[in-house]
């Protein structure tokens, strides 16, 4: 199989038509076909099928997909390794990183790396796991940093630390007048928090479930994580965050935790990257800094 004609196909995989696979590709429509159909002699199956104005993958055709992107990333790894050969800390790292770790582990490490490495290029995304995932199987990110790994063969997770999420709020919060705050005494609040499907949410609409509470009054709903401390110290109302956003100077906002038995959830702090992919000296020293951080700030 030709590497041209592989690289062809992700692309009509992924868009489901050939036109606009040409456009994007700046090849004409017969010229893919013809891609196609070197593939499919070379597979001895049908690679796709018309649905509609669209194609869409066979059985084959997404056993294909598989291997031309391990393909991909193979011929990808070998550049790298080869270019970076004598070359030392050098290049670019692309890492996706939850927005926590973003605050808190990537600025230390992304500092001495600097002061080590004056040459490297280090280009983020800041996302949730949903959105970072994706990329990391495309190959646009050589490392994820987050609170889960990838639970799927080609990938591996190191364990960089235990992040802990608890109940804050403005330390000038009337809860704190309460001599020993249950549970129960929540109910009264009302709360900003991610919304339903985040992995915090869902614990602790769970924690109030599991305790025949009612779960919290959510009046704010935000994905934007960095903004929510602002928020926390604006409105007065109580939320789930990681701790190290109480601690003195962290967040610039004056926050205390909420200390009720049953509401700490523990979640673990992993870097993730393809398990054969090539991981250069550079990104082998960002992890061994986020891990040495890591170690230090979320304790």
């Amino acid at each position: 199989m030709d590497l041209r004609d592989l690289q062809y196909f992700e692309v009509i995989a992924e868009l489901e038509h050939l036109g606009r696979a040409a456009e994007r590709l700046h090849r004409t429509q017969p010229a893919l076909t013809s891609c196609v159909r070197r593939l499919e002699e070379a597979c001895g199956a049908a690679l796709f099928e018309k649905t509609g104005r669209g194609i869409t993958l066979t059985t084959a055709g997404h056993a294909l997909l598989k291997w031309a992107q391990r393909t991909r990333f193979d011929v990808e790894s070998a550049r790298r390794e080869i270019g970076d050969i004598g070359r030392g800390l050098k290049g670019t790292i692309s890492v996706g990183i939850v927005p926590t770790a973003a605050q808190f582990l990537l600025p230390p490490a992304a500092r001495e790396l600097m002061v080590e490495a004056p040459g490297i290029t280090l280009r983020t995304t800041v996302g949730l796991g949903d959105i970072l995932t994706p990329l990391l199987r495309a190959g646009d990110i050589d490392l994820m940093v987050g609170t889960e790994g990838i639970k799927e063969p080609g990938f591996t997770s190191q364990f960089l630390a235990e992040d802990l999420i608890v109940v804050a709020a403005n330390s000038t919060h009337e809860i704190f007048g309460k001599r020993k705050p249950t549970l129960k005494d929540l109910r009264g609040y009302r709360w900003v928090l991610q919304p339903p499907g985040a992995p915090t949410r869902d614990w602790l609409d769970q924690t109030f479930d599991r305790h025949h509470q009612p779960r919290p009054i959510v009046q704010v709903e935000s994905t934007m994580l960095l903004m929510l401390p602002s928020l926390i110290n604006e409105t007065g109302l109580l939320s789930f965050i990681s701790r190290l956003h109480l601690q003195e100077g962290r967040s610039g906002a004056a926050l205390r935790e909420v200390q009720i038995k049953n509401t700490t959830m523990r979640r673990r702090m992993v870097v993730t990257y393809r398990e054969s992919g090539y991981v250069s000296p550079a990104a082998q020293r960002l992890i061994g800094l986020l891990a040495k951080h890591a170690t230090t700030t979320l304790r």
